[in-house]
Formats: C-alpha cells, sequence, structure tokens
C-alpha cells in the first residue's frame, strides 16, 4: 500500500510525524507538504509563479505552496506512481460544520478526491491534551479498511477525532455536517508604525450541532465520519431559478 501524506500546517507539523510513524508500520509513505503553515487555504492553486520542492532531514518533501499544490504537484507530476489513498493530517484543531469549506487540511484530501483517489482529512479536535497518536491510530485503521474492502468509488470522508486517549473514545459515527453561527467581527489592531490592521476574527460556535452532526458527535467522544461531496449545486433551487428566467 502506497499512502501519499499532507496537511495545512507545514511540514514539520507534530501531527504529520505522528501520522507518518503509524502508518510507515505497514504501508508506504510519501509525505508532500506545505513548506509553512497554510491553514485556511482552502482549494487555492498556485497558478502565478512556478513551484518547487525540496527535501527535509527526515525525507518529507515540502513544496512553497498550497496544500492543494501539495497533492496535485505531487500526482501529476512528483510521484512514479498514484497513490492508493491520500491522508491529509493530522490537523491541530477540529474541522467541522462550516470549517470545511475554508480547510486546507479538507483541501488537500479533496485533491486526491478530484485526482480518483480515496482521501481522507483527518482533524484532531483540540482540547489541549493534543492525542495526535488517537487520530493517527484511527487514520491507520480507516487507511486498511478501505485497502480491505475499497469502496465502489472514488470517497473524501472528513474526520474529527476528540482529544483523548484511544482507549477512551467512544466508537465512530456517520454525520452529517453541522453549521456554526456566523463568524465573530474583525480585530482591529495598529502597528509600531501606526498603520491599521485587521485579524480575522475566531469562528463562531456551533449553531447546528444536534445528534447526527459531526459537532455532536465529537462532544460525545466519539470519531466523526463525514462522507463530502463537489457539487454544489443547489438542487431545491432549481425550478425557482427556471421560473423565474421565464
Amino acid at each position: 500500500m502506497h499512502i501519499l501524506l499532507s496537511n495545512d500546517d507545514g511540514y514539520f507539523a507534530p501531527g504529520l510525524a505522528a501520522l507518518a510513524e503509524t502508518l510507515s508500520a505497514f504501508a508506504r509513505i510519501t509525505v508532500v507538504a506545505p513548506e509553512r503553515d497554510r491553514s485556511g487555504a482552502s482549494n487555492s492553486l498556485t497558478l502565478d509563479r512556478p513551484l518547487s520542492v525540496r527535501r527535509a532531514q527526515n525525507g518529507f518533501f515540502y513544496v512553497n505552496g498550497t496544500p492543494t499544490d501539495c497533492v496535485h504537484l505531487a500526482v501529476t507530476g512528483l510521484l512514479d506512481e498514484m497513490p492508493d489513498i491520500v491522508i491529509s493530517g493530522v490537523n491541530h484543531g477540529a474541522n467541522m460544520g462550516d470549517d470545511t469549506i475554508y480547510s486546507g487540511t479538507v483541501a488537500a484530501a479533496t485533491e486526491g478526491f478530484l485526482l480518483g483517489i480515496p482521501s481522507l482529512a483527518v482533524s484532531l479536535v483540540a482540547g489541549g491534551g493534543d492525542h495526535f497518536n488517537t487520530a493517527a491510530r484511527v487514520a491507520a485503521e480507516l487507511a486498511q479498511r478501505l485497502m480491505r474492502s475499497p469502496p465502489g468509488q472514488p470517497v473524501l470522508i472528513n474526520v474529527n477525532v476528540p482529544d483523548v486517549a484511544y482507549e477512551k473514545l467512544a466508537g465512530m459515527q456517520v454525520t452529517r455536517l453541522g453549521k456554526r453561527h456566523k463568524a465573530e467581527p474583525v480585530v482591529k489592531a495598529s502597528t509600531p508604525r501606526g498603520e491599521t490592521v485587521y485579524w480575522v476574527g475566531a469562528a463562531g460556535a456551533a449553531a447546528d450541532a444536534g445528534e447526527g452532526t459531526d459537532f455532536h458527535a465529537a462532544a460525545h467522544g466519539a470519531v466523526s465520519l463525514t462522507p463530502l461531496q463537489m457539487d454544489l449545486t443547489q438542487v431545491a433551487q432549481l425550478p425557482a431559478l427556471r421560473n423565474w428566467l421565464a
């Protein structure tokens, strides 16, 4: 089994190291990750300049681009063969609900999915314990399951793991995305030169966190598995839009 790993926290991130160490026990691993933290990069490709690839002392490749760049470059140019699975993570922090739209972690896995490869985005719902090994172990179990029972079509699964010891997990649940409240306002500040700058405000709290959502599963100690799709069509509005144009 050949697994391509990436992330959005950068090639030096502890979650990526934990994932690579755990998976290397049963699979051949290639790591292609951003050279710096690219959290919130979403599905952006770098089209205005060339990309460079360098190799760190631990063997990880790192790219001066986005998480999407990393997976796209690896699959379409760097690797001699298609990987069996793409796994992005382990992200330091949850990627639930609306987070998936902005997440570089989810974006890296999405690029694998769009290229026809079963892909997982794995995030640790950080609570201070930083149990990256728990999330890595969950990812390993899912990767082995994907190889034992290959799905009939490429899948993109968003995985959020509670920040607890593996033995304390309350199983796994297949969930839907919840929804957050509106984000908090930007934070206004001044530079030493008196220039006004703005920090993007924190994400809103969970608004739709009922049973069956990723928020609910994680809050109750369970790993949430949410299948994602890339068709953004609002199907329910098609008839109304056609009538509006008539």
